[in-house]
Formats: structure tokens, C-alpha cells, sequence
């Protein structure tokens, strides 16, 4: 994730939306026989949302049986890069736009743009170690373990957050992705802002530390954990499957990686700075000592211009938004990918700035 400076005034720009978001529920509601939508509305981007957007297309298809929604998900970067061009009508972004593409967002809606949140999944530190179960983990000791530095199960600084567990005199195996890839840089990034200094190598998509075990993609860091002893990863925690999750702790608690956990995370968050009150681009706290807060969390968008030309196009891309964004596009992603639920209060923050697109 981009690392800007969030403020106050950001933070309020962000909860002063929320007064806006009653239209949700009715919109998710609506008789699909009575739907009047048409069209064809087309998406890029994120490839991270392509199982959470068939998920929403068929529901939202089915409600608007009238509309056809196309997805191509060519990656976040260039769904950007296609929305900036005028070549489909909203992206999907693993990454908000960033300066420079908010600019040229603007000059190609003629609007400012409506960016809110759709998709977000905790990354789970996954093991595989026999006789251990629920361990718990500082994120301190997180960073050192990935860095190499702790290399021992019954290294004194595992042993003092898990005073009950019988850990053995054997080796610690991380396993982590040898392509480049969003979920590292996202454990990255809680790395380099959690640690206390046990991660040195920054917030990068590449793995920079040499030794333990390189896989491809996340089904390869499964396998390879789940094919070892002593070994641990991360990865989806959707993709977790019967491997054990490490419980991370969160100011004087430990917390497990439950859809419900991260998706508190942006009740957590703050708006970047220099935003317009549409553009919810957030500023993770990576540090939260929140209650009940997963901080290890892959943060997916959609982006949409707040005005178009067309006022059919316009209707479309609001109203496919809404359910997204909704109760039941929600809770359609979290079934089929396994993604965390927005909260009811950041529903209603999205719905809000949602509401503003004409």
C-alpha cells in the first residue's frame, strides 16, 4: 500500500459521510421484477476481486436481468490506467490512485471521483507445527521470525507469548511467495510498521531475504506449509484451509484472523489527506491497539467518476455499486472468496459517497 500522511481533518472528512447511507438497505431490497436497469457496464483491474466480482455479477444480474457486467481483471494497475483512459466505466484496485492519477481521474470525469472499498481479507500467518496449537504471536517476533532472526520454535521470545505451549527444539521453515505479489506487500507493510525494528527490509512486493522456502502464488505457500513441519507462511487466510493460524497481538490482546476482525480495520483507518469527501482512500493503521482489530489485512477498491456523461452509464455504475457495497454484495464476496464483510458504519460511509454519483 502507498504510504501518505493521514490527519485529523482527513478523519473527519471521512465519518462526516455516514449521514448519507440509508439508501442502502433499500437497495438491496428491491424486487429484482421490478428493475428497469439496462445496459452494459464494464470493469478492469484487480485480479484479487475476480472471484468476490462473479460472485457479485451473478447476483446483481440476476436482480437486473436487463443488465450485462463485464470484469476483466487484468490486474490493478491497469484497470486503473484503462478507468483514466475512459475505457470502462469503473476499475478495480488493490491500490487507491495516487496523486497523479487522481489529477488525471479528474480531467477524465470532469468530476472528482468516488473511490470506496469493496474487498478485504485478512492475511493469516499460517503453521504447521505438530502438538502447537494456537499460537500466539507479537508482531515483533513476527518480523524477526521472517527476517531470519528467530530461528528456533522454543526461542525464548515465542516461549513468553505462549506460556502454556510445549514448543519443541526445532527448526523454524518460513515459507514465503517467490513472485511478486500484493499479499507480500501488504505483510510487508504491517512488518515495517509493527515490528519495533525486527523487519528491516521496508514494504516490498518482492521477498528480499534470502533462505527458508520461496513459493508461487498462494495456493504454493499452502502447499508448501502444509507439506512441512515446523514450517509457516502467509497468505489468505480464506486459503487457510485446516493449517493453523497464528492469533497476532493487538495492544494487550491477541487477535485471530477472522473476517470480522479485519474488516474493523477501516472503522480503524483514517482518509488520506487532501481527499475529496468521495475519494475514501484510506491510511491503514498498520499499529492500531484497537480492540478487536486485525491489522494484517489486503484492502481491495473499486474507483468510479462521481459524474458522467451519460446518464444511463451513471445510474448503472451507482447502482452496481450500491450492491456491492451493500448487505448482500457483501455478503455474496465473503461466501465465494472468503473476504471480510465492510462493517454496518463503513458500509454506510461508502453508500454515502456513492449516493453522490450522477
Amino acid at each position: 500500500m502507498r504510504t501518505l500522511a493521514a490527519t485529523a481533518a482527513g478523519s473527519a472528512l471521512l465519518f462526516g459521510l455516514s449521514a448519507c447511507g440509508a439508501a442502502n438497505e433499500s437497495a438491496n431490497a428491491d424486487d429484482s421484477s421490478d428493475s428497469s436497469l439496462s445496459g452494459t457496464l464494464n470493469g478492469a483491474g484487480a485480479s484479487s476481486q475476480q472471484s468476490a466480482v462473479n460472485a457479485w455479477k451473478q447476483g446483481f444480474q440476476t436482480a437486473n436481468a436487463d443488465v450485462t457486467v463485464n470484469y476483466d481483471a487484468i490486474g490493478s494497475g491497469g484497470g486503473r490506467e484503462q478507468f483514466i483512459a475512459g475505457g470502462v466505466s469503473f476499475a478495480g484496485s488493490d491500490a487507491y490512485l495516487d496523486d497523479a492519477e487522481v489529477t488525471s481521474a479528474k480531467e477524465r470525469c470532469g468530476s472528482d471521483v468516488v473511490t470506496v472499498p469493496v474487498y478485504v481479507s485478512p492475511v493469516a500467518v499460517v503453521y504447521n507445527l505438530d502438538g502447537v496449537d494456537g499460537l500466539q504471536l507479537s508482531p515483533k517476533t513476527i518480523g524477526a521470525i521472517f527476517a531470519g532472526d528467530v530461528t528456533k520454535w522454543n526461542d525464548e521470545t515465542i516461549a513468553a507469548d505462549n506460556p502454556d505451549a510445549e514448543l519443541p527444539d526445532s527448526t523454524i521453515t518460513p515459507v514465503h511467495r517467490g513472485d511478486a505479489s500484493g499479499t507480500t506487500e501488504n505483510f510487508t507493510a504491517y512488518l515495517d510498521a509493527a515490528s519495533g525494528g525486527s523487519w528491516t527490509h521496508g514494504e516490498v512486493e518482492e521477498w528480499p531475504v534470502k533462505g527458508g522456502e520461496a513459493a508461487q502464488q498462494t495456493s504454493g505457500v499452502i502447499q508448501a506449509v502444509s507439506g512441512g513441519q515446523g514450517t509457516i507462511g502467509y497468505a489468505d487466510a480464506s486459503q487457510a484451509g485446516e493449517l493453523s493460524t497464528v492469533s497476532v497481538k493487538v495492544g494487550e490482546e491477541f487477535v485471530a484472523p477472522t473476517p470480522e476482525a479485519a474488516a474493523k480495520v477501516l472503522d480503524a483507518a483514517t482518509q488520506v489527506e487532501g481527499r475529496a469527501a468521495t475519494d475514501l482512500a484510506l491510511e491503514i493503521d498498520r499499529k492500531t491497539e484497537a480492540a478487536g482489530v486485525y491489522p494484517i489485512v489486503l484492502v481491495s477498491y473499486q474507483i468510479a467518476c462521481q459524474k458522467y456523461e451519460d446518464a444511463a452509464e451513471a445510474e448503472l455504475v451507482k447502482e452496481w455499486l450500491t450492491y456491492v457495497a451493500g448487505t448482500e454484495g457483501q455478503d455474496a464476496s465473503a461466501e465465494a472468496a472468503g473476504s471480510a464483510p465492510l462493517s454496518e458504519d463503513f458500509s454506510a460511509k461508502a453508500q454515502a459517497a456513492i449516493d453522490t454519483i450522477s
